[in-house]
C-alpha cells in the first residue's frame, strides 16, 4: 500500500466513525423533543397537558420539512454574504458539494453532508419548540403551526449562518458558541417572552392556582433532555475525537452542579428543596453549558454551572414584577441561561481545551474576546425580539390565534383537540375500569 492509499484509508476509516458518532448524536438530539414535551406537559394543568405535547410533537413533522426545503439552505448554503446562506441546497439539491461548516474542532473532524444535514435538523426541531413554554395554555394550534413555519424559516436560519457558516459574520469575528447558546436558547428565549407579551396574560394570572399538574412528568422530561444533550453538546464538534469528550464531560459536570445550585437557593429562599427545582436547575445547567462546553476546562464547568443554577432561579421571580406571563419560566431558563454562558466563554475559555477558541479574559485574553461575545448575543436577541414581535403581533391580530378566556377555562385539550389526557371512571358492577356505563369525569383538584 503506498503512502497515499494508506492516508485516505486512516482518513476514510476517520470520517466513517465521525459519521457514526453523528448519527447516534443525531437521533440523541430528537429525543430531546419529546422528552421537553413531558418537561413542559408536566407543568400545566391536567387541560392544557395535551395540547402540549401536541406542539412539541408536532413541531418534528412542521420543521423537518421546512429545513429538508429551506431552512438548512438559509443557514449553511454557500453565499458569502455573511447574513444569508441562498438556496444552493434548497429541497436537498447539491449535497454532494463542500458545504460552508464553520470549523470548530481542531482535530480536522468532518463528516458527509447529509449527517450533518441530518444533525442540525434536530437541533432546528427542538428550537421553536421551547418557545411552547412561554405561551402555554393560549395559543391556538393553527397559529402555532404557522408560527413556528415562518420563524424557522425568517429567525432560526438566518442567525444559525451568523454563528455557524464559515461565512456568517459572528463566525468571522470568532464568536465562540459550541452548541447553541445563542442560534438555541438566547434565541428561543427571548422569542417566547416576546410572545407572551404579544398574547397576553393567561385568564387568572397571576393570582390563580398555575401549579404543575405532574411533577414526575417533569423529571421524567428533564431526564430525557439531560440524556438528549449529551449528542446536542458532544455531537457538535462534527467528530468522535477528545473535543467530544471535553463537552461531554463539561455537560455533565455544569448540569449536575446546576441542579445543586438551584436547589440550594430555594431551600435557602423559600424552606423546602422541590423536585421541581431539582429538574429546572438541571436544565439550566445544560442550557448554560451548551455554548461553553467545548471551550471551558472542567472546573469552568463548575463555575457555569453553580452560577447558571443559582441566577436561573433567581430570575423566576422577575416576570411577576414584570408582570409578563412566560407561563413556563421560558425566559429565566433559556434566555437568561443561554445569554449567560456565551458571555462567560468570555472569562473561562481556555485554548488548552480548543486551539481554535480563544483564551478568555481570565485566562490572560483581550477584553475583545469578551465584547465580541456580548455582540454575538446583541445581535441574536435584538434580532429575534423584533422578528418575534412582528410575528407576533399578525398571529394575534391577523390570524386571531389567541384562545378567548372561555376557551381557556374548557381547556386546549377539548376545544382545540377534542381530547382528554385523562379521564377518571368508576368501577362497573363486574369490576371493569372505565366501562362505558360508568360516567367519566376529571376531579375538581386535577382540573385546578
Amino acid at each position: 500500500m503506498s503512502p497515499q492509499e494508506l492516508q485516505d484509508a486512516v482518513t476514510n476509516a476517520g470520517l466513517s466513525a465521525n459519521d457514526a458518532w453523528m448519527l447516534a448524536s443525531s437521533a440523541l438530539v430528537l429525543f430531546m423533543t419529546p422528552g421537553l414535551a413531558f418537561f413542559y406537559g408536566g407543568m400545566v394543568r391536567t387541560k392544557h397537558v395535551l395540547g402540549m405535547l401536541m406542539q412539541n410533537f408536532f413541531a418534528i413533522g412542521i420543521v423537518t420539512l421546512v429545513w429538508a426545503l429551506v431552512g438548512y439552505s438559509i443557514a449553511f448554503g454557500p453565499d458569502a454574504n455573511g447574513f444569508f446562506g441562498g438556496f444552493h441546497y434548497a429541497a436537498m439539491q447539491h449535497l454532494g458539494d463542500p458545504t460552508a461548516i464553520g470549523s470548530i474542532n481542531p482535530q480536522g473532524s468532518g463528516t458527509h453532508q447529509t449527517v450533518f444535514v441530518a444533525f442540525q435538523m434536530m437541533f432546528a426541531i427542538i428550537t421553536p419548540a421551547l418557545i411552547t413554554g412561554a405561551t402555554a395554555d393560549r395559543l391556538k394550534f393553527g397559529a402555532f403551526c404557522l408560527f413556528v413555519t415562518l420563524w424557522s424559516i425568517l429567525i432560526y436560519s438566518p442567525i444559525a449562518y451568523w454563528v455557524w457558516n464559515a461565512n456568517g459574520w459572528l463566525f468571522k469575528h470568532a464568536v465562540m458558541d459550541f452548541a447553541g447558546g445563542t442560534v438555541v436558547h438566547a434565541n428561543a428565549g427571548i422569542a417566547g417572552v416576546v410572545l407572551a407579551l404579544v398574547l397576553g396574560k393567561r385568564k387568572g394570572w397571576p393570582g390563580g392556582d398555575f401549579r404543575p399538574h405532574n411533577v414526575p412528568f417533569v423529571l421524567l422530561g428533564a431526564s430525557i433532555l439531560w440524556f438528549g444533550w449529551f449528542g446536542f453538546n458532544a455531537g457538535s464538534g462534527v467528530g468522535s475525537g477528545s473535543l467530544a469528550g471535553w463537552a461531554f464531560l463539561n455537560t455533565q459536570i455544569a448540569t449536575g452542579v446546576a441542579s445543586l445550585a438551584w436547589v440550594v437557593v430555594e431551600w435557602l429562599r423559600d424552606g423546602k428543596p422541590t423536585t421541581l427545582g431539582a429538574a429546572s436547575g438541571a436544565v439550566a445547567g445544560l442550557v448554560a453549558i451548551t455554548p461553553a462546553c467545548g471551550f471551558v476546562s472542567p472546573m469552568g464547568a463548575i463555575v457555569v454551572g453553580v452560577l447558571a443554577g443559582a441566577i436561573c432561579a433567581l430570575a423566576t421571580a422577575v416576570k411577576g414584577k414584570v408582570g409578563i406571563d412566560d407561563a413556563l419560566d421560558v425566559g429565566a431558563v433559556h434566555l437568561v441561561g443561554g445569554v449567560l454562558g456565551a458571555l462567560l466563554n468570555g472569562f473561562l475559555a481556555t485554548t488548552d481545551v480548543n486551539p481554535l477558541g480563544k483564551d478568555g479574559v481570565l485566562y490572560g485574553g483581550s477584553w475583545s474576546v469578551l465584547g465580541w461575545q456580548a455582540a454575538g448575543v446583541g445581535a441574536t436577541v435584538g434580532y429575534s425580539a423584533v422578528g418575534t414581535l412582528i410575528l407576533g403581533l399578525f398571529i394575534k391580530y391577523v390570524v386571531r390565534g389567541r384562545m378567548t378566556e372561555d376557551e381557556e377555562e374548557i381547556g386546549m385539550d377539548e376545544v382545540l383537540h377534542g381530547e382528554s389526557a385523562y379521564r377518571y371512571s368508576s368501577v362497573s358492577g363486574v369490576g371493569a375500569i372505565g366501562a362505558t356505563s360508568a360516567p367519566s369525569f376529571v376531579p375538581e383538584d386535577a382540573q385546578a
